[in-house]
């Protein structure tokens, strides 16, 4: 079996140390394993009812996070770009 992180990177493993709830979500505030200070914002397309928004800021203060990126793949020779040449010479 794969590994489901396949093509992906760590960039940030976060442990959160604040929740301030927004309008449409939570911004997360956290320490970073490098010791950064990091800003995550989860935005919410439901509306929620106050002891739903509480309850989640509960379990979103309790956790900690690994974020990935996928990793870059350099072009193939055959689909690089070639330089365009001008089809008519100056005289």
């Amino acid at each position: 079996m794969a590994n489901p992180h396949d093509g992906y990177v760590p960039v940030a493993n976060l442990e959160v140390t604040a929740v301030v709830p927004q309008p449409a979500g939570f911004r997360l505030q956290g320490l970073g394993a490098d010791g950064a200070d990091y800003l995550l914002e989860m935005h919410l397309d439901m509306p929620i009812d106050q002891r739903t928004r509480a309850v989640l800021g509960e379990i979103l203060s309790q956790s900690e996070w690994i974020v990935y990126r996928r990793v870059q793949e350099p072009l193939r020779a055959n689909l690089r770009r070639k330089p365009v040449r001008s089809e008519s010479k100056p005289k």
